[in-house]
């Protein structure tokens, strides 16, 4: 007999949306001229702490076998390290390299996107990053005033997606019931209101538990 033990955890998404908010407001802030140009070490170091945590949740949300989630925060914290890391240390042409790697992000933002419609919050969160790291690329890579003040904007538009995802999902945690409309359809709503044999279904073939990935 196989016996396969199911671990139940604190849900991390409202930590890891709550962690992209502040880095999107940090950053939207400094590109929309409200710190000192000088202030970019300042900023840089206000944002490390995203990567850990948004790599914690993505650690987390593995383990809870959600892919998508686990893998759309993995990415953030890769994103918000090469940030911050460029914006610390001022490195030569690291504008540049910076607008390549927003460019990258957008096209894997979009790729998720498209298929993320089941999870209505998180699909938002990115139907909101997907302009923001394009425009925020297009600065980087062409350093136009007017395009940056956008780029801020967009930070701060995509801060307040992320909140109300974060309050929502832990209102509903804590409530054990939703209270704010988060928009879950499909496999996303009957892993939530589905009984535990939904959360079996087909358990056999997840990663960790068949012999190959």
């Amino acid at each position: 007999m196989t016996r396969i033990h199911l671990r139940p955890i604190a849900s991390p998404m409202p930590l890891g949306f709550y962690a992209v908010a502040i880095a999107s407001v940090i950053v939207g802030c400094f590109q929309l001229g409200v710190f000192d140009e000088d202030a970019h070490r300042a900023v840089a170091f206000t944002i490390l702490p995203a990567f850990i945590l948004q790599l914690l949740v993505a650690v987390l949300a593995f383990g809870a076998r959600d892919v998508l989630a686990a893998t759309l925060m993995a990415c953030f914290s890769g994103t918000w390290l090469a940030t911050s890391l460029v914006l610390a240390f001022d490195p030569p042409g690291g504008a540049g390299v910076l607008g390549v790697l927003n460019l990258a992000f957008t096209v894997f933002a979009g790729l998720m996107a498209s298929v993320a419609k089941a999870k209505r919050a998180l699909w938002l969160v990115l139907c909101v990053a997907v302009p923001r790291f394009a425009v925020a690329a297009v600065f980087n890579l062409s350093g136009i005033a007017w395009v940056g003040t956008v780029s801020g904007v967009l930070g701060l538009v995509l801060a307040s997606v992320a909140l109300y995802a974060a309050f929502a999902l832990m209102l509903e945690d804590m409530r054990g019931e939703q209270v704010l409309p988060i928009g879950r359809s499909g496999p996303a709503h009957h892993a939530v209101e589905g009984d535990l044999s939904v959360q079996l279904r087909n358990l056999e073939r997840a990663a960790g538990v068949r012999r190959t990935l």
